[in-house]
């Protein structure tokens, strides 16, 4: 008996220094944190408890920079979920590539527990981008909730993608509560945010909620008409399990794949075998939990209207598919609907800088892409770099972030191509139809290509565009569009100081530097938003490279006809800064058809390398010519010229 006795008093004690601990470091500038954080720290969640009726899953949306990272960062505080500190900046903004561009690029889940009026409330919160590029993160990030905090720039008002994200919200069927942020400023225009928010959504103005999330203020009240005012999810409990896949990411510390799902119907728990019902394939359930900041949390199970995660046995990457519907096996469900996933825009080509290290720099494209359902990979070949990947994106930031995650995340050094758009061109002959499976064909690769002889009519993509400007600098912006092909739809004031342009433009026209030079006109006020709106007929040409005759495949463009000279113009110019002169002359030429658009001309040396040498030892002519063979065994063969691989390089990457 003593020396049980012993065993339990040395066991409390441990405890009780474990507690002293490790509470106050791990909430260290808290104040007043409810007693279920401190359970939380402490042991797995019961989940049971919160009935559908006790869950709240919203979502914050928002144009870029209206502050919704500081808005959730507040409420992570308020609910206890983190300690308040000057330090919480953009808490939910993991990636490293979103804290140096200060930009949310990942929809992050969190649950929170709020206590109200002698009730805990699970209140599940997914904070989501603002760029257009990154729209398809908003859509599967509502498809998971029943309602949304609709963020308002105080100074900046309704911008493009404001009206973007509240439209998704509205299609979604879902509440929403507006809320406007930034009233601290000085060049804060409350009155004026309030009255655009009536006439352009139609919400009443005594429901709008006035915050500062960068001081705290009034943020209390948001939870209280989370709590109030939106609506639980309508699920049950009792019901055959249906799960709805929203996201997954590749976690290399478990050597697998956690999937993140919104329960509509019954119960899932580690154990269970359940199926997808887009593949087929059976699964096994090996742990079930929620996402509290800053790691995941194991549960005993996930019930009907929870939102989490779940990590099953899965073999293969390719197993899980965002907007999958996971249920018991030898249940017959019918699958939940799914949101509908944008095409891409542009594409461009990733190659691994050395070609041995395609295996490695495959998988790595192939993690990344998996929660990335805006990314088409299609695998490809270059001359000049071996394999690779022709990869689609909804957009040019896009692709930036997916490069410059691949590199951080992934140490992959890569090759990027110049980015372009996917065209299409009718074929005639039935022969070439037969060869090429169809008479339509949609093709980004200008090595794809068909010969012009077999080409009836060619279609470029169109994009449906909404730009939100000061008023003083709409007549600068049409002209602009007019520059780049736009037909304007529509054009209305939203009030006396802003106007809104709806415009029909060529999705080739604004993918490079439509924004920048937006931005730059506007002072940065403008905004743009954009979506897809099919293909038109258009007169889309192959412009070739060639070199003294040769033509350089790795180096063909499909452009419009008006832009064909200006394109061939720019990489000729950039081929001659690249290439060094030879011992006779170099004719640079871009061309379509047979008509020259632009060249350059590279002069020869005009003396050889024993010019100088009247007589003497013929070794001397010797180490000359050796030196000489040296240098041009250093350059790369293309044609009858030395070409060096950055020439070709800096081309592809040109801006």
């Amino acid at each position: 008996m003593q020396s049980c006795s012993f065993v339990s008093l040395v066991c409390q004690r441990a405890f009780r220094s474990l507690y002293r601990i490790y509470i106050p470091y791990r909430f260290q500038h808290a104040e007043n944190q409810p007693t279920l954080v401190v359970e939380r720290a402490l042991r797995s969640i019961k989940m049971d408890a919160f009935e559908t009726s006790l869950v709240r899953n919203f979502c914050i949306i928002a144009h870029v920079d209206h502050g919704k990272s500081t808005l959730a960062d507040r409420l992570l505080e308020l609910t206890g979920a983190i300690p308040k500190s000057k330090e919480n900046r953009q808490v939910l903004d993991k990636l490293d590539v979103e804290r140096e561009r200060g930009i949310t690029v990942k929809a992050a889940a969190v649950s929170m527990f709020y206590p109200h009026k002698n009730q805990t409330y699970l209140l599940n919160l997914i904070d989501t981008p603002g760029h257009v590029d990154f729209s398809t993160e908003v859509a599967r990030s509502l498809s998971a909730c029943q309602s949304a905090i609709l963020l308002v720039d105080a100074a900046q008002g309704i911008q493009a993608q404001t009206v973007a994200n509240f439209l998704l919200a509205c299609d979604s069927f879902m509440e929403v509560i507006a809320v406007i942020n930034k009233i601290d400023l000085k060049e804060a225009k409350v009155e004026r945010t309030i009255r655009q928010i009536e006439s352009e959504f139609g919400l009443s103005s005594k429901n709008i909620i006035q915050i500062s999330a960068k001081h705290g203020t009034n943020c209390g009240m948001i939870l209280e008409q989370i709590v109030e005012q939106l609506p639980p999810p309508n699920y049950s409990r009792t019901g055959p399990l249906r799960l709805f896949v929203f996201d997954s990411v590749y976690s290399s510390a478990i050597n697998s794949t956690i999937i993140n799902v919104a329960v509509t119907d019954g119960i899932v728990r580690a154990g269970d075998k359940i199926s997808s019902k887009l593949s087929g394939k059976n699964y096994t359930v090996l742990e079930t939990g929620i996402f509290m900041y800053p790691d995941r949390v194991k549960t005993d199970a996930l019930y009907a209207g929870h939102v989490g995660y779940i990590i099953c046995d899965t073999k293969h990457i390719q197993d899980t598919v965002v907007g999958d519907t996971f249920y018991h096996q030898g249940v017959n469900v019918e699958p939940l609907q799914t949101f509908k996933v944008p095409k891409a825009m542009v594409f461009a080509g990733f190659f691994p800088f050395e070609e041995a290290q395609y295996n490695i720099f495959e998988q790595s494209i192939e993690r990344l892409a998996l929660n990335d359902t805006g990314v088409r990979i299609v695998p490809t070949s270059n001359p000049a770099f071996g394999k690779g990947m022709r990869i689609g994106f909804l957009g040019l930031l896009h692709m930036e972030i997916f490069n410059q995650r691949l590199q951080s995340e992934f140490a992959q050094q890569v090759i990027t191509t110049f980015p372009g758009v996917a065209y299409q061109c009718r074929i005639v002959g039935k022969d070439n139809i037969k060869d090429h499976g169809s008479d339509l064909l949609t093709i980004s690769d200008p090595l794809k290509w068909p010969d012009t002889n077999i080409i009836r009519e060619t279609l470029e993509p169109i994009v449906h565009g909404q730009i939100l400007t000061p008023t003083q600098f709409a007549p600068i912006i049409k002209l602009i569009c007019d520059e780049r092909r736009g037909v304007l739809i529509e054009e209305y004031c939203i009030d006396d100081k802003r106007t809104l342009l709806k415009y029909k433009l060529p999705l080739a026209e604004i993918v490079y530097d439509f924004f920048d030079q937006l931005k730059q006109i506007t002072s940065g006020y403008g905004t743009f938003d954009y979506e897809d709106s099919g293909y038109e007929k258009s007169n889309i040409v192959k412009m070739r490279i060639c070199i003294n005759q040769e033509e350089i495949d790795e180096l063909s463009v499909l452009c419009h006809a008006k832009r064909a000279r200006v394109v061939g113009q720019e990489i000729v110019l950039k081929l001659k800064e690249n290439i060094d002169r030879q011992q006779y002359a170099i004719k640079i030429e871009a061309k379509v058809h047979s008509s020259i658009l632009a060249k350059q001309h590279i002069a020869p040396y005009k003396k050889d390398v024993g010019a100088k040498l009247y007589g003497g030892d013929k070794t001397r002519l010797m180490k000359l010519i050796k030196r000489q063979e040296e240098g041009k065994e250093r350059m790369r063969s293309i044609a009858n010229i030395q070409v060096p691989r950055e020439a070709i390089i800096a081309v592809l990457k040109r801006k």
